[in-house]
């Protein structure tokens, strides 16, 4: 009986629900703790850096994205982008557009690095989404043969093979990626800009991302083992060139032979 009644005391519940809270809280801790283990480390904005990436972005950018960056018919919101995907159209001049047209074009940035910073900033306050990568994360030390394999796989079909670019549908191109930057490079792959597709972690993961820069560096570093290699653009720019140049060069021997046997 005296077993029962310590049960339902009031005491028994408080020490049931303070349990239950001790549980609850501490998983919860251990599993915020190793997300954050595995999340890219990025700088801490401050509110200053903040405020003036904001104030960036309504001198330059609010006509078109909106003052709240919920976008208009002129441009897309950018709520929930992310820090890379600003960083990767700010950083190659892309944008601020000057333009309209199928595709944004690379020019010269129209920021400092500072400024950057801090329209990264503020785009990181607008919602969650991709961080800007970390320098460990775009160094070119991975495996360069299986990140060609990869390369081949995912980006060969509108890249071209070694990254040389290539022709799209309705005046749109793949740009060549030699002498692109290595973070330009990773955020075009987790932002899928323009015609690109998203490559998220789950599709490749940093270490796949890791090696197709690997690739593209090595590709960059080194020249074509067969030869003049005709700007890598494949075989129809081979066969131009063997018509026009090899068998242009047989046909005006085989002429001036008989012209001159005549």
């Amino acid at each position: 009986m005296a077993f029962k009644k310590n049960r339902r005391s009031p005491l028994a519940a408080v020490i049931v629900m303070a349990a239950g809270l001790a549980l609850t809280g501490g998983g919860y801790a251990a599993a915020t703790a190793a997300v954050e283990a595995v999340k890219p480390v990025s700088a801490v904005a401050s509110a200053d850096q903040i405020s003036e990436g904001r104030k960036l972005f309504l001198a330059n950018c609010a006509s078109c994205h909106g003052k709240n960056a919920e976008g208009t018919k002129a441009a897309p919101s950018l709520i929930g982008v992310g820090g890379a995907a600003v960083e990767f159209q700010v950083d190659s001049g892309r944008m601020p557009g000057q333009a309209s047209g199928p595709q944004l074009q690379v020019k010269k940035k129209q920021f400092t690095d500072e400024q950057i910073d801090a329209l990264v900033a503020y785009a990181t306050t607008l919602g969650n989404g991709p961080d800007v990568p970390t320098e460990e994360m775009i160094a070119a030390n991975g495996d360069a043969t299986r990140g060609g394999e990869l390369f081949r796989i995912n980006c060969a079909m509108c890249h071209n093979a070694v990254g040389a670019g290539g022709a799209l549908t309705e005046g749109k191109y793949a740009p060549a990626l030699k002498g692109v930057p290595a973070d330009h490079v990773y955020e075009a792959m987790l932002t899928g800009p323009q015609n690109m597709p998203v490559f998220n972690d789950a599709n490749l993961t940093p270490k796949d991302k890791k090696d197709i820069i690997t690739y593209l560096k090595f590709v960059e570093e080194n020249p074509s083992a067969g030869g003049y290699e005709l700007a890598n653009l494949g075989p129809v720019v081979e066969g131009l060139f063997t018509w026009i140049f090899i068998l242009g060069f047989i046909i005006a021997i085989t002429i001036w032979l008989g012209a001159k046997s005549n």
